[in-house]
């Protein structure tokens, strides 16, 4: 039986998409680099920032990316994200039922505690996991082992739920179950390919996990 649910935040709860994209669309126009589609982009969300940079620029040294697009997203964000239908009402009754819930995403800590605390919902959870918290983050199964102690949970009663591949294969090395989300701009395909546990078509299916 499942009693901790670990959350992906960017595309998985939080609607993050089109402030995401449009950050790297700005940082690429600004610096006069290849522009790209939101199909090109749109494969390489889920991972680090300047991973994701490093991919779309061919650029080693990211530090001046990294900094437009920060103040980019940053002057656009609380006006540009929004949760994901049904999250603060199952995350709220998920909560009230007992379960034990947590955060894991490739995220920097103090964006993460800002659309946390945005949408109300850092009062529910117990472990936030972000970039600034590891070596290692997704697809290694760091981060969801980090949360796993702070929780004191067990990884066979865990689930991850993520929007990306990395969300799936950082729950597989981990040992605990993967939900992928029918959700993600990636395509439940995409995601079926990489054999996750559950699919979720919306956020009221993780009830039927518990029962």
């Amino acid at each position: 039986m499942i009693d901790t649910i670990l959350f992906d935040l960017d595309g998985t709860i939080i609607d993050t998409n089109e402030l995401i994209i449009t950050s790297f669309m700005h940082v690429l126009e600004k610096h006069q680099l290849a522009p790209l589609t939101r199909e090109q982009i749109i494969p390489k969300m889920g991972a680090t920032l300047e991973q994701q940079l490093q991919h779309f620029s061919g650029m080693g040294d990211t530090t001046t990316l990294i900094t437009s697009y920060r103040s980019y997203n940053d002057e656009h964000h609380d006006a540009m994200v929004r949760l994901f239908p049904q999250v603060e009402e199952v995350v709220s009754q998920l909560h009230a039922k007992g379960l034990r819930l947590g955060v894991v995403t490739t995220k920097n800590k103090p964006g993460t505690i800002r659309v946390l605390e945005l949408f109300g919902l850092q009062k529910y959870m117990e472990a936030v996991i972000t970039l600034n918290d590891v070596e290692h983050p997704k697809p290694h199964p760091e981060p969801i082992l980090k949360a796993l102690e702070l929780l004191g949970s067990d990884p066979s009663r865990t689930l991850m739920v993520g929007d990306s591949p990395m969300d799936i294969e950082s729950a597989k090395a981990s040992g605990v179950q993967s939900a992928g989300v029918a959700w993600s701009l990636k395509g439940e395909k995409a995601l079926l390919e990489h054999h996750p546990d559950y699919m979720l078509q919306d956020m009221n299916d993780l009830f039927s996990l518990l029962e």
